[in-house]
């Protein structure tokens, strides 16, 4: 399905853009020269809303009409989709399967300041994941740092080891879980692959390359940022160990909060990266883990849940 076509009210249409009149378009001895809803496009546009837009139509007449006289042409074949849509959204986060704490909370560096980020995973009802406006591939309310993935979004994110998606099936602070939900904490381990050195290792290196520059180019870096890149180095290499996800790093807090308060050099920084980067690699050469995650695993569960959605009850 594609996207729909979102457009700010107070977007000013540039020229060469594709309208739809709402209104009579009036000609010579005020007959009507086009019917509501003839196509033209913009020849000219206003510097502001208070004026007219010049619309040219295919036989060459042009008119001047405002700004709530026209459409953009891919916003009129919408239809009623996208308002359709927006009256459904809400009721998603009442389909949340899972919810969890990520971010500094969960990983044991948090301080008064630290904001709480809940994460999780929703499964839409299957009659709107059937209908035309279709389902967000995520829910987002920023005002609660809350983000839901929808399942099959979360699960193709998780088989690519994807850190954010990896750490939220092992934190341990986890705030709901239906049964759905426990069934898939359940196959957590088996997302867990090789993957995660490339994942993690090419995040990392392309992430200090560009703070290598930054540190040329204005002197200074975001501390915070320095400091996830080397908790990632340490749960990188704790996963191709052990066969799981480290999420929390106490033992490592002293260091950890250092860097992020910007008390330790980046030339003692990058000498700890170095190391641990050797251990990272170290751990990739041994690891037990299977080349690739459980994709048949995977996929039964997703299918499993899309057969659950289509009860009138929350799975």
């Amino acid at each position: 399905m594609n996207n729909p076509v979102h457009s700010h009210p107070n977007l000013i249409l540039s020229p060469g853009t594709q309208v739809v009149t709402l209104v009579e378009i009036a000609g010579q001895g005020e007959r009507i020269q086009h019917p509501c809803g003839a196509v033209g496009v913009i020849v000219k546009s206003p510097t502001d809303l208070l004026h007219a837009y010049r619309v040219r139509f295919p036989d060459e007449f042009e008119a001047p009409l405002k700004q709530n006289e026209i459409v953009m042409l891919a916003k009129f074949k919408e239809g009623d989709t996208e308002q359709f849509d927006a009256t459904q959204r809400d009721s998603l986060f009442e389909r949340i399967i899972f919810r969890c704490v990520i971010g500094s909370r969960a990983y044991g560096l948090e301080d008064d300041l630290s904001d709480i980020d809940y994460r999780g995973v929703y499964l839409p009802p299957a009659d709107m994941h059937w209908s035309l406006c279709g389902i967000p591939e995520q829910l987002e309310c920023h005002e609660t740092q809350e983000v839901y993935w929808e399942l099959q979004k979360f699960i193709t994110l998780a088989l690519k080891s994807n850190p954010n998606v990896l750490e939220c099936l092992y934190t341990p602070v986890v705030e709901k879980a239906t049964p759905l939900g426990e069934e898939l904490l359940a196959l957590r381990d088996g997302f867990v692959s090789k993957l995660v050195y490339q994942t993690f290792n090419g995040y990392v290196m392309s992430q200090f390359k560009k703070m290598q520059a930054d540190i040329r180019n204005q002197g200074q870096v975001k501390w915070k940022h320095v400091m996830h890149l080397i908790r990632l180095l340490m749960s990188g290499t704790h996963a191709l160990t052990t066969g799981q996800i480290q999420v929390r790093v106490e033992e490592h807090r002293d260091q950890l909060v250092a860097i992020k308060r910007g008390e330790l050099s980046w030339e003692e920084t990058e000498k700890w990266r170095k190391d641990l980067h050797q251990k990272f690699e170290s751990a990739f050469q041994n690891t037990n883990l299977p080349d690739r995650p459980n994709y048949h695993a995977a996929n039964a569960f997703l299918v499993k849940a899309r057969r659950a959605a289509m009860s009138e009850n929350l799975p």
